[in-house]
């Protein structure tokens, strides 16, 4: 390796930002440390919301009106297939015991039906969508 390699990897280390880097080729092993090395990646913390007053997260007060949450992990379907007319949409009525979507699981198509009486005011998941125990996925009045 001639000197003027080193200086090329020196410059090129400089300008990546890298700490030191360290090179072995033909028997000659070159370690090439920087003096400051610049902070490449910075991690940015997670933005949570804020709790409110009642101890819930502010998004989760929001929601007006009684919220259906999955009852499991998997992915929400508003259809009983491809092409299907949806369960309910945003508008509709619906009664205690109506199939409002299904979560599909390992598999597994599970019906979520509804534990009320009212209007479907908003649906909060796509179709397709992946959701999580317990989150909120359609809200009714």
């Amino acid at each position: 390796m001639t000197l003027e390699q080193v200086y090329n990897l020196m410059d090129k280390l400089s300008a990546s930002g890298l700490g030191e880097v360290e090179i072995e080729s033909e028997g000659v092993r070159v370690k090439i440390k920087a003096k400051h090395p610049q902070q490449v990646l910075q991690a940015a913390a997670p933005v949570l919301p804020a709790p409110s007053a009642g101890g819930e997260p502010a998004s989760e007060k929001a929601l007006s009106g009684k919220v259906v949450k999955s009852p499991i992990v998997g992915t929400f379907y508003e259809a009983a297939g491809p092409g299907k007319d949806p369960f309910v949409r945003v508008g509709d009525p619906v009664k205690k015991g109506d199939v409002l979507f299904i979560v599909e699981s390992m598999k597994l198509m599970n019906e979520v039906s509804s534990d009320f009486d009212g209007k479907v005011a908003e649906i909060l998941v796509e179709n397709g969508q992946p959701v999580e125990f317990g989150q909120p996925v359609m809200r009714i009045e």
